[in-house]
């Protein structure tokens, strides 16, 4: 997200990344960044913890004031929960369905090394943009004509 929200800054539009994952938000450096420690795709709060949420996203709002640094990373006060118990299970690799192993639920896509869209017309625009100089994951922001 970091490197998208680079480009929109470049087109004078002010962005902020909410993240759970440090060390990748710091490495792909979004011009400003809270962090929460939280599981990931909980950035937002815990589900149906109301109070949480609008919290996170007040101090989301007030970043844009305050984080006046380029590549500013900071961390929120928030907690998940009362121990950091729920890393231990958050962090462990699973084994994918069908490996044989008990418990196997991991659903994830195979990571690979090509490129991939969600369409042919997502890769035709990515390879006309890149062809033309542009950035291959940036298309969307083009003018529509």
């Amino acid at each position: 997200m970091g490197l998208i929200a680079r480009e929109i800054e470049a087109r004078g539009v002010p962005t902020l990344c909410l993240s759970s994952a440090l060390s990748i938000t710091r490495a792909v450096n979004p011009p400003r960044a809270l962090f929460l420690d939280f599981p990931l795709g909980h950035t937002a709060g815990r589900p149906h913890d109301r109070a949480l949420q609008r919290a996170i996203v007040a101090d989301a709002l007030r970043a844009f004031e305050t984080l006046t640094a380029p590549g500013a990373v900071v961390p929120l006060p928030y907690t998940w929960s009362e121990d950091d118990a729920w890393k231990d299970t958050a962090m462990r690799a699973r084994p994918r369905r069908g490996s044989g192993a008990p418990g196997a639920v991991d659903e994830r896509r195979p990571r690979l090394a090509t490129l991939q869209y969600q369409s042919e017309q997502d890769r035709a625009r990515a390879e006309a943009a890149l062809a033309e100089g542009g950035c291959p994951t940036c298309v969307w922001l083009e003018d529509e004509a």
